[in-house]
């Protein structure tokens, strides 16, 4: 998506209210307590799901959380399960996924819970706190709730399993030349070897171009790059008719996103917000467009709750977008088996997803 589209996109495009019929199902939301994914719970429960789990850092935020969703959704008898879910700590997200997996049923995960920050520093112990959060323990919750996905699907339920990541239509704006190295996690990891500054794709419109000088970290967006490869690349390895997977943007809305962040990027960040930004209302309607069992949305791209392949970077759908996400897939594997040697038997193979050049 170029920087004219972004702009047309989020000052006349306004995504529809959802209206599909959601019940009977489950639905899991992470990063729930606030902003779209907060608005995506009620947009379900008003849908009539019969459970929306809040996967949350803070119980405490959660059950608040739960407690307002009440109150806005009277009339509408689903059940808001709030759970403790860290997605910095491997622990955490093992202990929560086995928790899911004792439900009666499971049809889709949104995965919206990320992080954005200046601070440096390692998750668990791990690697650098971007990575681990918006893409390892993601795709590390993904991998490990898809048997209770595949057993509910398998139940014949109404309607096919899902799983949705979300990403950003502002990846469009920086490269990935680190996807070439022996060990892209850990150079990505590195402070020293980072190259941030090179990542940055030029852009000739001048507003986008001052914004972009003004965001000096660009971690968080680099990872939502790493999202929609890995998300593309997941999509040949698992069946659709068994789950839908999908990745999609809300387009920039006003969320607690980027509280901790300081100085010229919260500068440009809130010049931005204002001049642009949807609300957070808006953007829940674009999680559950993307939590919808629409089988041709396996391994695509979505933005203003609409399949839209052409919104992706050159880079994305370039032969060396392809091979960077086969790469960056077998490096994420090799990662995760080293913490969690079975993780990869959750994956089975299946059909052949979207041509990675579309």
């Amino acid at each position: 998506m170029s920087v004219l589209s972004f702009l047309y996109s989020q000052l006349f495009v306004t995504p529809p209210v959802p209206t599909y019929d959601f019940t009977g199902q489950t639905i899991i939301i992470t990063g729930a307590n606030r902003g779209i994914g907060l608005e995506a719970a009620r947009h379900l429960l008003r849908l009539n799901a019969r459970r929306v789990v809040l996967a949350v850092r803070s119980t405490k935020r959660g059950e608040d959380a739960a407690a307002e969703l009440k109150k806005s959704t009277t009339g509408h008898p689903g059940i808001i399960q709030v759970e403790e879910l860290d997605m910095a700590s491997h622990s955490s997200v093992k202990a929560f996924a086995a928790r899911m997996n004792k439900l009666d049923r499971l049809d889709g995960v949104l995965l919206n819970a990320g992080m954005y920050t200046h601070e440096f520093y390692l998750a668990d112990g791990f690697l650098e706190s971007h990575l681990v959060v918006n893409v390892i323990n993601t795709f590390f919750l993904s991998f490990l709730l898809l048997p209770i996905l595949r057993a509910s699907a398998e139940r014949s339920h109404n309607a096919r399993a899902r799983i949705s990541f979300v990403s950003s239509d502002r990846h469009v704006m920086y490269g990935l030349p680190e996807w070439k190295e022996e060990n892209p996690f850990e150079v990505l990891s590195d402070p020293e070897r980072a190259r941030m500054d090179e990542r940055l794709v030029k852009t000739p419109v001048v507003f986008a171009r001052v914004i972009s000088m003004l965001i000096k970290d660009t971690s968080y967006m680099i990872t939502k790059l790493m999202v929609i490869l890995l998300t593309r690349e997941m999509a040949v390895h698992v069946k659709p008719s068994d789950i839908i997977v999908n990745t999609f943007t809300p387009g920039y809305c006003e969320s607690g996103l980027i509280d901790n962040i300081k100085g010229t990027t919260r500068v440009a960040l809130n010049l931005l917000k204002k001049a642009t930004a949807r609300t957070a209302e808006v953007g829940g309607r674009t999680l559950v467009a993307a939590i919808v069992p629409w089988p041709e949305s396996h391994g695509r791209y979505l933005n203003d709750s609409k399949i839209d392949d052409l919104a992706l970077s050159s880079f994305v759908r370039s032969d060396e977008g392809a091979k960077a996400q086969k790469k960056l897939w077998k490096d994420l594997m090799d990662l995760l088996e080293q913490r969690e040697p079975l993780v990869q038997s959750s994956i089975s193979p299946g059909q052949q997803g979207p041509d990675a050049r579309a």
